[in-house]
């Protein structure tokens, strides 16, 4: 995950989840890379199963997939993905977890 968030984002970190778009729609939306290493550790921090923080991931990714942008949608993916965490029964989302931790 650190190769691949240094190739394509340029940070040189590990991360817990990459969405790459489809580059020419043909069918795909695109592929989501997810560390289970990552994904694993953070469920153990936060108090929940590997099983629900690899979901949030996916959700997460998807969600990327779909368009949406954390970093530049002035809080529209945020709200998206904590109303559907909600609806499908799931514990804090990243974005929701990246608010906590800016402020």
């Amino acid at each position: 995950m650190r190769r691949l968030n240094r190739r394509f984002r340029g940070e040189n970190t590990a991360t817990d989840v990459l969405s790459f778009p489809s580059a020419d729609g043909a069918g795909s939306a695109g592929d989501v890379a997810i560390s289970a290493e990552i994904a694993a550790r953070n469920a153990r921090h936060l108090g929940h199963s590997a099983a629900d923080e690899l979901k949030i991931l996916v959700l997460h990714g998807m969600l990327h997939l779909a368009g949406y942008d954390h970093e530049t949608d002035k809080g529209e993916m945020a709200r998206k993905e904590a109303h559907l965490r909600r609806a499908l029964g799931l514990p804090t989302a990243l974005t929701e977890r990246a608010s906590a931790r800016r402020s």
